[in-house]
């Protein structure tokens, strides 16, 4: 299962926070077969069939193929100077 590092459970929850997303939203991770990658974005809840990734507070929400895709694997997320957010994934060790 996906987990998050400290710095990613700050992060998402702040970006909830920011973006007044509903209580049981988060950020949903989608794999994009077509194009080899990974999307991401705020919602306010899960789709139906998402696995939910919750860790005090920050949530996560995987579709099926990116959960199957991360699934030893850890989040982590960084803000830059300008706000940008960034996320990283690295394999657990």
């Amino acid at each position: 299962m996906l987990t998050m590092t400290d710095n990613a459970v700050l992060v998402i929850r702040d970006l909830a926070n920011q973006e007044d997303v509903a209580a049981d939203g988060g950020v949903r991770i989608a794999a994009d077969a077509d194009a080899g990658s990974l999307t991401i974005e705020l919602v306010p809840e899960p789709v139906e069939g998402d696995q939910v990734v919750d860790n005090q507070g920050a949530r996560i929400f995987l579709d099926s193929d990116a959960a199957e895709l991360l699934t030893d694997t850890s989040v982590d997320a960084t803000v830059d100077d300008e706000g940008i957010v960034q996320f990283g994934f690295t394999e657990k060790q």
